[in-house]
């Protein structure tokens, strides 16, 4: 029971008590009155404020999960990665910049911008895979494809449930996003197709399990 609640059973008890009521009956029916409050609260009778974790997941945020993937998925990207290393897409290109530099690291973001960074990555990952799924690497996408879908739909759900009236992306989200999104516009489909391979192991086994380890990534 509130202080307001508290104040208004006061009011009503002094003011509307029966003639011949006596003062300290009616205050022994109002600390009754809040002792039942209380029991019902303790139960779950009465709905009490939802923390905000709470509230994340009832809009479908669900990251722990993923904060180590199976053997079997790992393995399907392994042979992928492998595969794609054993090919001739690595020979005579040239590439202007590391798209996923040394120094990315989501450790260096706030709690809430790590999603957002993630996501970004996981999108160029994905939209990249799926290009070279149409290659002779087609057979060894498709497991690790179907993997990436589903943890990107995931945490989209995350990104979106995060407050729209929130600070906007600054420092090394601001320039990590805007990176990403360029990164379609300055660099060749190899230099792509390079760097996501390059960076694939990081993003499952660092970034992803930062992301779904919350704050306890520190």
């Amino acid at each position: 029971m509130t202080e307001l609640q508290s104040r208004t059973w006061i009011t009503i008890l002094l003011t509307e008590r029966r003639p011949g009521m006596k003062l300290d009956k009616a205050l022994s029916c109002l600390m009754a009155l809040m002792m039942v409050a209380t029991m019902l609260t303790m139960t779950g009778a009465v709905p009490t404020p939802t923390p905000s974790g709470a509230l994340l997941d009832t809009r479908g945020c669900h990251m722990a999960r993923f904060q180590s993937l199976s053997p079997r998925e790992l393995q399907a990207f392994k042979r992928a990665k492998d595969t794609f290393e054993e090919s001739l897409l690595l020979k005579d290109r040239s590439c202007s910049s590391r798209l996923f530099p040394r120094t990315w690291d989501l450790k260096q973001l706030q709690v809430w911008e790590r999603p957002m960074a993630l996501e970004a990555e996981l999108a160029l990952t994905v939209k990249v895979l799926r290009t070279m799924s149409d290659s002779a690497l087609g057979a060894v996408l498709d497991q690790p494809l179907h993997t990436l879908h589903h943890i990107h739909s995931k945490l989209r759900a995350c990104v979106s449930a995060q407050p729209t009236s929130g600070p906007r992306p600054q420092g090394h989200l601001h320039r990590w996003l805007h990176r990403l999104q360029e990164a379609t516009k300055k660099e060749s489909q190899s230099c792509l197709e390079a760097s996501v391979m390059s960076n694939l192991f990081r993003l499952l086994t660092r970034d992803l399990k930062c992301v779904a380890s919350g704050d306890q990534c520190a």
